[in-house]
C-alpha cells in the first residue's frame, strides 16, 4: 500500500494551532512525545505506600453526578471530588470489557486483542493470560488485594478468574449484567444461570441481597480484618448502574416526582451507590486507613440514554466514540495530594491508572514495556502538564462497515469505512460508524420514549464516514471541521496507520455450548479444562473467515452440545 512509502510525512501546518511539527509515522513517536512510563514521573515519597481504592461504576452517564449539573442526588461523590482533583478531561471506553481490560493492563484494547465489543457469557475467550495485570504489580510490591463487583474480562477457563490474576480474595459477578437481587444473568432464551461468586465458588447464600449493598458491606469487612499498617487495594467494581433498573423502593420514593419511570429508577440508583461510597468512605475513617490512602473514582463507559442515564450536553451514548460514549466521570480524593478542591483539565485515560498506581505503591514497571498509559500523578497531584498527549479510542475491523466508507475518502491511507477514533492534541478524528450521534436532553419528560425523543433527535445530515472535531474549542462535537482541515485529517488517518501495524489479531471466538450454565450446576463458571483445543479460543480471526477444518473429534462434540442446547431451549420456551 501506499502508506509504507509515507513514514516521513510531518505536520507543519498544525503550527499554527500550537503544536510543533513532528514525524507522524515515526515507530518511537509515542516515546519521543512523552517518554517511557518509568520515565514520567518518580514515585512520591510518602512515609510508607498508600491504601488505593478505586471505585468503578457502571453506565453512569456524564450527566449523572451532581457536581455536572445533574437532577439526581450524588452529596458523596460532589464532596469527595470538590475536597480531591476533578478529572474533566478524562477518557474511558464506551463499553464494558475494552474500559475494564484497559484499567488491569494499562494497554489499549488492540494490544490484548479485545477491540471488538465485549466478552459474552459462551465465548472461550478472556482476557489474554500473557498480560500481566494491575493486582499482580501491586502484589509484588507487597499489597494485598481484592475486588468486590463486575469482572466481565472472561472466565471460561479457571486461569482467566480474578482470583488468578492477582486477587488475593473476590466476590461479585462474572458476566456482565445480573439482577441485583437474585444474581441471574440469561445470555438469550433459555440461557440462564446464577453468577455470583466468592472466590472460586459459587456464592448461592448471597442471593436476596442488593447488590450494592452486599459489596460494600464486603469492603467495610475487608478494612476491617485488614491492618492499616500493611497497604491493601480495593478494586470496587459496581454493578450499579447497568440495567436491569432496581432500586430498594425507598431510594425510588426520593424522585417520586420524577415522570420519567427509567430515570426515576436510574436516579434512585445513582443515589444509592453515592451513600454506599459514603459507607466505604467511612470505613477508611473509621479502620485507620483513609490519612494514608487514595481514592479514584471513575465511570466504565457513558450512560445508556434509553435506560435512564443521561450524557448531556455531550454528543452520543454508551457503545459509541462520540465524546457521550467516551468521556468519563473522574475523580481523585486524597490527602496525600498536593493541590486540593481543583479541577484539572490535564488529559487522562483510562490506561494511566495502571503506571500511575503501581509508581504510587513502589512497585517495578521495568518489567512490562510497551504499556499505553502515563504515570499522571503528578498532574493529579501537583498541577503539572500531563504527559499524554494523544488517545487512541479504538481500532475495531470487525464491527460493521459504514457504507459510504472508502479508502479513497482515506487518501489512500485509510480505509474509512472501518470504525476508528483517536484524539491527537486539541483534535479529535472518528471515521466509520462512531456510533448513534444525537445529543439527548436528560430523560425528564413523562411519555419516554415519547415525545421528548421527536423534539431531540437530529437528522444525520450529508453522508459521511469522517469528522473531525476540536475538542477543545467544540467539547460538544457540533462543528466538523474534515472538510476545512483536510491536512489534519490526513495527519491524524497516519496516526491510526501507525496504531494498527501495532495491533494484534481480534480475538472474539464463536460461542461454545459447553458454556450454558445447565451444564455447570445452574451457575455460570469456568467450562474449559486444560485439554480443551486452542482452537476453541478463536485464534482472532473474523468468525467468517475461520479455518472451517476441524479435528473429527470436535465437531461431533460440539454437534452433540449444538443439539441438545437447541432441545433444552426448546423445553424453556
Amino acid at each position: 500500500m501506499a502508506v509504507y512509502a509515507l513514514t516521513g510525512f510531518s505536520l507543519v501546518s498544525l503550527l499554527s494551532f500550537g503544536y510543533l511539527s513532528w514525524d507522524w509515522m515515526k515507530p518511537g513517536l509515542v516515546a519521543d512525545v512523552a517518554m517511557d512510563p518509568m520515565e514520567k514521573s518518580l514515585p512520591p515519597t510518602f512515609t510508607r505506600p498508600p491504601h488505593i481504592i478505586f471505585i468503578l461504576t457502571d453506565d453512569q452517564g456524564y450527566h449523572d453526578v451532581g457536581y455536572h449539573g445533574s437532577d439526581i442526588q450524588t452529596p458523596t461523590l460532589d464532596r469527595l471530588a470538590a475536597e480531591g482533583v476533578k478529572l474533566e478531561n478524562y477518557y474511558i471506553q464506551p463499553i464494558c470489557t475494552p474500559s475494564r481490560s484497559q484499567l488491569i493492563t494499562g494497554r489499549y484494547q488492540i494490544h490484548t486483542g479485545l477491540q471488538h465489543s465485549i466478552i459474552r457469557p459462551r465465548q472461550p475467550n478472556c482476557l489474554p493470560l500473557d498480560q500481566v495485570t494491575l493486582p499482580q504489580k501491586l502484589q509484588e510490591a507487597g499489597y494485598s488485594t481484592h475486588m468486590v463487583g463486575k469482572w466481565h474480562l472472561g472466565f471460561y477457563k479457571k486461569e482467566c478468574l480474578p482470583t488468578r490474576r492477582g486477587f488475593d480474595t473476590f466476590l461479585g459477578s462474572l458476566t456482565g449484567n445480573v439482577d441485583y437481587y437474585t444474581y441471574d444473568n440469561c445470555d438469550g432464551p433459555g440461557v440462564c444461570g446464577y453468577d455470583l461468586h466468592e472466590g472460586e465458588k459459587v456464592a448461592w447464600d448471597q442471593s436476596g441481597k442488593y447488590s450494592t449493598f452486599l459489596y460494600t458491606q464486603r469492603v467495610s469487612k475487608i478494612l476491617a480484618s485488614h491492618s492499616p499498617k500493611e497497604p491493601i487495594f480495593i478494586y470496587v467494581a459496581f454493578q450499579a448502574v447497568h440495567t436491569p433498573l432496581q432500586s430498594p423502593k425507598e431510594y425510588i420514593y426520593r424522585y417520586r416526582s420524577m415522570g420519567n419511570v427509567a430515570r426515576r429508577k436510574y436516579a434512585a440508583m445513582v443515589t444509592c451507590m453515592d451513600e454506599a461510597v459514603k459507607n466505604i468512605t467511612w470505613a477508611l475513617k473509621k479502620y485507620g486507613y483513609y490519612d494514608n490512602s487514595v481514592i479514584v473514582f471513575s465511570t466504565d463507559n457513558g450512560g445508556q440514554t434509553f435506560s435512564g442515564g443521561s450524557n448531556w450536553p455531550l454528543r452520543g451514548r454508551k457503545g459509541t466514540y462520540w465524546e457521550g460514549g467516551v468521556r468519563g466521570i473522574g475523580f481523585v480524593h486524597s490527602p496525600l495530594i498536593k493541590r486540593k478542591r481543583r479541577t484539572s483539565w490535564a488529559l487522562v485515560h483510562i490506561t494511566d491508572w495502571y503506571p500511575t498506581l503501581v509508581s504510587l505503591a513502589r512497585g517495578n514497571l521495568s518489567n512490562v514495556p510497551g504499556l499505553d498509559g502515563y504515570n499522571v500523578w503528578p498532574a493529579i497531584s501537583e498541577g503539572k502538564e500531563s504527559p499524554r498527549t494523544e488517545i487512541l479510542h479504538n481500532i475495531d475491523p470487525l464491527y460493521n462497515h459504514a457504507k459510504y466508507g472508502s479508502l479513497e475518502d482515506g487518501f489512500g491511507i485509510w480505509n474509512t469505512a472501518v470504525q476508528a477514533s483517536i484524539r491527537v492534541g486539541e483534535w479529535k478524528l472518528l471515521t466509520g460508524d462512531p456510533g448513534y450521534s444525537d445529543w439527548i436532553p436528560p430523560q425528564t419528560l413523562t411519555n419516554f420514549p415519547g415525545s421528548w425523543w421527536n423534539l431531540e433527535r437530529l437528522t444525520d445530515g450529508p453522508r459521511k464516514s469522517v469528522w473531525l472535531f476540536n475538542i477543545t474549542a467544540d467539547p460538544y462535537e457540533r462543528y466538523d471541521l474534515s472538510d476545512q482541515r483536510p491536512d489534519v485529517v490526513r495527519a491524524l488517518l497516519m496516526r491510526l496507520v501507525y496504531y494498527n501495524r501495532t495491533a494484534i489479531p481480534v480475538r472474539y471466538p464463536a460461542e461454545n455450548p459447553r458454556a450454558h450454565p445447565d451444564f455447570n450446576g445452574g451457575a455460570w463458571g469456568p467450562w474449559a479444562s486444560e485439554d480443551d483445543v486452542d482452537e476453541w479460543e478463536g485464534g482472532g480471526e473474523p468468525l467468517k473467515n475461520r479455518n472451517k477444518k476441524k479435528k473429527c473429534k470436535i465437531c461431533k462434540l460440539r454437534s452433540f452440545f449444538r443439539k441438545l442446547n437447541t432441545r433444552l431451549m426448546s423445553n424453556r420456551i
